[in-house]
C-alpha cells in the first residue's frame, strides 16, 4: 500500500523584536530631538534629519554584531562627521555667520544613541535622548540663567565640584573607629547632599530673583538654611518694628521647609523606609503648611525683598556637618548601648537644638540597614525637628526682641503641640 508523502511544516517565522524596538525608539527619540532643531534658525538638520540620524546609528551598531562588520560603527562614525563638515562646507569659508556647533554635536550624539540603543541598555538610552532634547529646548532659559551668575556663583558651584567630584571618591567605603560606625565615603556623601540640597535652593533664589514674594522667602531660605533665615529676619524685625509679623511668618515657613529637606534625606538614604518614616513626619509638615497659610492671610503685606543668602557650597560648614554628623552617629551608637531607646531620644534632642539633618540622616540610614527599628527612627527626628523650633524661638526673641518673640510663639505653638501629640498617640 502506497503511503501519502509527509509534508514538513514551514519553518516558524522568528521575529527580532529586540532589533524593532531598538529601530522604533531610535525614531521617536530622533523625532523629539528633530522637532526641536526644526524650530531654530540652524537648517542643518530638522524633524526628517535626526530620526534619519538615530536609524543610521542603529543600524550600523546592529551590523555591526555580525561577525566580521565590527568596522562598521566606526565607519558610520566617519561618515556622519564627513557629513556635517560637507553641510557646514559655506561656514568653513566663512561665508556665512557663526552660530555654535550645537546641531552638528547634537547630530553626532544623536548617532551615538541610536548605537547605544541596539548595543546598550534602552533604560539609559531614552533617559540620554530626553536629556539632549530638554537641553536644547532650554537654551535660552540656560543663557538668561548662566548671565545672572557672579562671581560668587561660580565660586559656589565650583566648590560643590570639589566637595562632590574630587573629595569623595577618594575617600575610603568602608567603617572605622568606635562602634564600627563611620565611614568616611558615607559620610561626605550625605555632606554632598546637604550642600546639594542648599545649593539647588540657591539655584531657585536666583532664578527667581530677591523679589520673590513672603511664601517664596521662607520655603527658598529654609531649603538654604533655616537658621541662616530666622537669624536675618529676626534682625530685620528688629531695625524695623512694622515687618514683625512678616518676619514671624517667613521664620514659621523656614522651619516648615525644615521638613522638605528631612523628605529628600530620606528617600536619599532609605527610600524602601518611606511607608514607614513618612506618614508621622508628612502629617505635621500639613499642620505646620496649614498654620503657614492662615497666618499669610492674617499678616500685612509688604513689599519684600529676600536678603542675598550666603554661599551654600563653602568648605568650612561642609567640614562641620560632617564632624557633627559623625558625632551623632557615635553619640547614637553609645546611647543606644548604655541607655537604649531613651539615649537615642536624648541624643536627637540635643542635635535637634543645632541641626535636624544630622539626626534625619544617621537614624534613617541606621532603619535602611536593619539596625534601627523604624519606629524608633521617626520619633527621634520628630523629637530634633521639635528641638530645633525651640532654638529658633529662642534665636527669634534674643535677636529680634520680645514682639517678635511673642508672634514666633504663637505660630510655633499648634505645630509644636502636634508634634508632642504625634509622638504621644501615633501608633
Amino acid at each position: 500500500m502506497n503511503r501519502a508523502p509527509e509534508t514538513t511544516a514551514p519553518p516558524p517565522i522568528l521575529v527580532d523584536t529586540e532589533s524593532i524596538l531598538s529601530f522604533a525608539i531610535a525614531l521617536g527619540l530622533g523625532l523629539i530631538i528633530g522637532l526641536q532643531r526644526e524650530r531654530t534658525t540652524d537648517r542643518l538638520g530638522g524633524i526628517r534629519t535626526f530620526p534619519l540620524i538615530a536609524l543610521f546609528g542603529a543600524l550600523s551598531a546592529h551590523l555591526g554584531r555580525n561577525p566580521g562588520m565590527g568596522w562598521m560603527m566606526l565607519t558610520g562614525l566617519l561618515i556622519m562627521t564627513v557629513l556635517i563638515l560637507l553641510g557646514n562646507l559655506e561656514r568653513l569659508r566663512g561665508r556665512d555667520e557663526y552660530t555654535g556647533i550645537t546641531t552638528e554635536v547634537s547630530a553626532l550624539l544623536v548617532y551615538l544613541l541610536g548605537a547605544f540603543l541596539v548595543l546598550g541598555d534602552k533604560t539609559v538610552a531614552v533617559v540620554l535622548g530626553a536629556t539632549i532634547a530638554v537641553l536644547l529646548h532650554f537654551k535660552p532659559g540656560m543663557h538668561a540663567f548662566a548671565e545672572k551668575l557672579s562671581d560668587k556663583d561660580l565660586r559656589s558651584i565650583m566648590q560643590f565640584a570639589v566637595l562632590s567630584l574630587i573629595i569623595l571618591p577618594v575617600l575610603p567605603n568602608r567603617t572605622f573607629g568606635p562602634y564600627d560606625v563611620l565611614n568616611p565615603f558615607q559620610i561626605w556623601l550625605l555632606v554632598v547632599l546637604i550642600v546639594g540640597i542648599g545649593l539647588g535652593g540657591y539655584a531657585v533664589y536666583k532664578i527667581a530673583g530677591p523679589r520673590v514674594g513672603t511664601m517664596l522667602s521662607g520655603l527658598i531660605g529654609g531649603l538654604i538654611s533655616s537658621t541662616a533665615t530666622t537669624v536675618t529676619y529676626a534682625r530685620m524685625a528688629r531695625s524695623q518694628e512694622k515687618a514683625t509679623g512678616l518676619a514671624a511668618l517667613v521664620i514659621l515657613l523656614a522651619s516648615t521647609s525644615m521638613f522638605i529637606r528631612m523628605f529628600v534625606e530620606i528617600i536619599a538614604v532609605a527610600p524602601r523606609m518611606l511607608s514607614a518614616l513618612i506618614p508621622p513626619l508628612g502629617m505635621l509638615f500639613v499642620v505646620s503648611l496649614t498654620v503657614c497659610g492662615a497666618a499669610y492671610l492674617r499678616v500685612q503685606h509688604r513689599e519684600n525683598a529676600m536678603p542675598e543668602p550666603g554661599n551654600p557650597a563653602e568648605l568650612k560648614p561642609a567640614l562641620i556637618f560632617g564632624a557633627l554628623y559623625a558625632v551623632v552617629l557615635l553619640a547614637i551608637a553609645a546611647g543606644k548601648e548604655y541607655f537604649g531607646n531613651r539615649g537615642i531620644y536624648v541624643v536627637a534632642l540635643l542635635s535637634g537644638f543645632t541641626d535636624v539633618d544630622a539626626i534625619t540622616l544617621s537614624t534613617a540610614n541606621l532603619t535602611a540597614s536593619g539596625a534601627m527599628d523604624a519606629d524608633i527612627a521617626w520619633r527621634a527626628m520628630v523629637i530634633a525637628s521639635l528641638a530645633n523650633l525651640v532654638f529658633k524661638l529662642c534665636a527669634a526673641g534674643f535677636l529680634g526682641g520680645w514682639t517678635l518673640l511673642r508672634r514666633v510663639f504663637a505660630l510655633f505653638a499648634i505645630p509644636f503641640a502636634a508634634g508632642l501629640a504625634a509622638l504621644w498617640l501615633w501608633p
